[in-house]
């Protein structure tokens, strides 16, 4: 395989620690290796950038393992050219695995121009998706709660439904509160308060 990049580095990443294999040297000659392995905190993360700069890296690539990249690929945007790998396109060949087999694995694809990176949008791109994507789940848990309530109200054989068309709306909200502080019978409801006339009867 035919060398592209003087100084690259491979990461290996996990939850606790990241090891990094530097491979530089010239690209018709065998290259140097120089590895270590980092702390995912914070402060290890820095010091692997301070590490990568020292020995002038100009290519970082690392595999997209759950949610694991995310704060190195923060910690090191900016300052490196980075690529992020799908684990698939770039699998080791069968055998005895290590950390430090598998970042001079994704060192040595890097080196010679056989990984396509995969799309990592700009950072405020990526906050807004998160953003974006909590709301979704607020959402279907307000509907999953308000289902469950659909429920039990009709194991109680209350047909707040029947007379109204949404139980969640003020009417709605009122007579649930009602329903909870225990008002059971002949409670009144009147219409110019925005709720459920109901003269005499039993919810």
């Amino acid at each position: 395989m035919e060398a592209m990049i003087e100084r690259c580095a491979g990461l290996d990443v996990h939850q606790e620690t990241v090891v990094a294999c530097v491979l530089f040297g010239q690209l018709d000659k065998k290259p140097k290796t120089s590895i270590e392995t980092f702390s995912t905190t914070t402060t290890g993360l820095l010091a692997l950038s301070d590490w990568l700069a020292t020995l002038q890296v100009s290519d970082v690539v690392m595999e997209s393992t759950g949610v694991y990249w995310k704060p190195i690929w923060n910690i090191l945007e900016g300052s490196f050219h980075l690529v992020l790998a799908n684990a698939r396109h770039v699998k080791n060949v069968p055998g005895r695995k290590t950390d430090v087999k598998d970042a001079e694995w994704l060192a040595k694809l890097l080196r010679c121009g056989l990984i396509e990176s995969n799309f990592v949008p700009p950072e405020d791109i990526r906050d807004l998706r998160d953003l974006t994507r909590y709301r979704k789940k607020l959402i279907h848990h307000r509907t999953s709660e308000q289902n469950r309530i659909h429920k039990i109200l009709q194991d109680a054989n209350i047909k707040l439904t029947s007379v109204l068309s949404d139980i969640f709306g003020v009417s709605g909200r009122r007579i649930l509160e009602a329903i909870l502080n225990g008002e059971k019978n002949r409670d009144r409801w009147s219409s110019k308060n925005g709720g459920l006339a109901n003269k005499g009867k039993y919810y």
